[in-house]
């Protein structure tokens, strides 16, 4: 009884190890902007791609876009807008090679209880593996009075990550972030 009790509690603290190991959710961002800081009191618009209008999507996306704008300084003002932004989200379908022959071929050996016995398992893989799904938000956003983009932000990562977490990944740093790719912890975006 008491080697079952040790061996309930090692597996259950093997577990919580495990789970507390796991990484968190995380983005990976690419931005570049024309900024070097934001004028005062400055205003935006949404601008959409014929694709987009009428899209009820686009609607959610824009409003999961305003808290984040706001948060890194810009004010919506639909009639005075100094800025046009344009959000775009999206799920992509990457294939994800094979692992080859080294970690999908295994070999199993067992043993039997009473009366005794041996058995060897072979597993082979056949097909490949389903395509991965990764969730993409682009920002752009346009000086309307020159036409110019200022500034432009790209972020990506699982398709189960909210796309508030990844307009907030893809500001974060705004209006001048680090350029370049970086890894952003969605923890750390969502808290700024």
């Amino acid at each position: 009884m008491t080697s079952r009790r040790t061996l309930l509690l090692t597996a259950t603290l093997a577990l919580l190890v495990a789970a507390c190991a796991t990484p968190g959710s995380e983005a990976t961002v690419q931005a570049f902007s024309q900024l070097q800081a934001l004028p005062p009191n400055p205003t935006y618009r949404f601008e959409r791609l014929p694709s987009q209008v009428g899209q009820p999507l686009q609607d959610q996306i824009e409003a999961a876009a305003d808290g984040p704008l706001f948060r890194a300084g810009l004010r919506r003002d639909d009639a005075a807008p100094r800025y046009a932004v344009q959000v775009r989200s999206g799920i992509d379908a990457l294939a994800t090679p094979s692992p080859g022959w080294g970690s999908s071929v295994g070999i199993g050996i067992g043993g039997g209880g009473r009366g005794g016995g041996v058995g060897i398992g072979l597993g082979i893989p056949i097909g490949g593996s389903a395509p991965r799904q990764v969730q993409r938000v682009d920002v752009l956003v346009r000086e309307l009075a020159s036409g110019r983009t200022v500034f432009e932000s790209n972020a990506s990562g699982d398709a189960s990550i909210p796309t508030v977490a990844l307009v907030e990944a893809a500001l974060q740093g705004f209006p001048t972030p680090p350029r370049g790719l970086r890894t952003v912890p969605l923890a750390t975006a969502a808290a700024r």
